[in-house]
C-alpha cells in the first residue's frame, strides 16, 4: 500500500498542474471504490477552481470552495497528471479535466482507494482523530514519551498507530527503528525519552529521504507521471532477512508483528 512519502510525492506531482485551476469535466467510469463515489463529488466539483492539494496522513484532499475531496490510493492507486489524447485505460476511474487542458486520472486496479466529499473535512470520521504529521513541529520526543508511559505494546506497533502518529507505515517503521536502536518489540512504555527524541529524529530522516526518492515501489505504486519511487534500493533492513546488517556484518532476523514482515539486527537494536 502507498504510504506517506509516496502520498506526498504524488501531491507534489499534480499540485503545480491543479492549483488554481477550474475543473471544466468530472468523469466517473466506476463509482464502486472502497465506499460508492456520491453523486455530491460530481456536483460540487465541477466547475470550481482548486484552491489547493493537500495531504493527511495518507489522504490527499482537494479543496475548492464549497468543500473538499477527500481521495486515498488505496493498496493500487494512483493519480496520473495526463498532458496527451492517451485514452483511459481500463481502471482509470476518475478523470478530471482541467482548463489548462490537463487531465488528472486517477487508477486504483483492485478498487480498494476511495474518493468522497466533506464539507468540513477535519470533522470527516477517516481524519477527524488522527494524530499529528510526522514531519510537523508538534511531533517531538516528549510527546511519544509521555503518550508511552505504562504501555505494554510493542514500540513498532506503538508508532504504527494513526492515533498515535499518522503516516508510518511498516517499510519506514522498520528503517527508523534500525536507525535509532531500538528493538521492534521492545515495549512502548519501557523506553527512554533519550531514545524516543532520536527515533522522531530517525523517522523524519526515513520520511524525508524517500519523499525526495520519490517513495518506494514494492508492487503497484507510480507516482504522478508514472514513474516509480527508489527508496527502496536504500532500504537497510525491510525486505532483507538473512542478509548481513550494514552495520556489524549479523544476518538480519525477520519475524511477524501483526501479521506484518519485521526485519531487525539482533545486535545492533536493543
Amino acid at each position: 500500500m502507498p504510504e506517506l512519502p509516496e502520498v506526498e510525492t504524488t501531491r507534489r506531482g499534480i499540485a503545480p498542474h491543479c492549483e488554481g485551476r477550474t475543473i471544466q469535466q468530472v468523469t466517473i467510469r466506476n463509482r464502486s471504490l472502497r465506499w460508492p463515489i456520491p453523486r455530491e463529488l460530481d456536483d460540487h466539483l465541477a466547475g470550481a477552481t482548486i484552491r489547493s492539494v493537500e495531504r493527511r496522513a495518507k489522504y490527499l484532499l482537494l479543496r475548492v470552495d464549497s468543500g473538499t475531496a477527500i481521495v486515498h490510493l488505496g493498496m493500487s492507486g494512483s493519480l496520473r497528471v495526463i498532458t496527451d489524447n492517451a485514452p483511459p485505460l481500463t481502471h482509470d476511474h476518475v478523470e478530471l479535466a482541467l482548463d489548462n487542458g490537463i487531465r488528472l486520472r486517477f487508477n486504483d486496479p483492485r478498487r480498494f482507494g476511495c474518493w468522497l466529499w466533506s464539507v468540513t473535512p477535519e470533522q470527516h470520521p477517516l481524519l477527524a482523530s488522527l494524530g499529528p504529521e510526522p514531519l510537523a513541529p508538534e511531533f517531538t520526543g516528549a510527546m511519544l514519551f509521555r503518550l508511552s508511559r505504562g504501555k505494554q505494546t510493542p514500540v513498532k506497533s506503538y508508532i504504527m498507530d494513526n492515533h498515535v502518529v499518522v503516516g508510518v507505515g511498516n517499510i519506514y517503521a522498520n528503517e527508523a527503528l534500525f536507525k535509532a536502536g531500538i528493538h521492534p518489540k521492545r515495549k512502548a512504555g519501557r523506553i527512554s525519552l533519550d531514545r524516543y527524541n532520536r527515533l522522531v529524529d530517525t523517522i523524519r530522516e526515513t520520511l524525508s529521504a524517500a519523499i525526495l526518492m520519490g517513495g518506494t515501489t514494492l508492487r503497484d505504486f507510480v507516482n504522478s507521471d508514472g514513474k516509480p519511487g527508489y527508496f527502496a534500493q536504500s532500504l537497510l533492513v525491510y525486505g532483507r532477512g538473512g542478509l548481513p546488517c550494514a552495520e556489524c556484518g549479523t544476518p538480519l532476523k525477520e519475524i511477524r508483528m501483526n501479521q506484518r514482515s519485521t526485519v531487525y539486527c539482533g545486535r545492533c537494536q536493543r
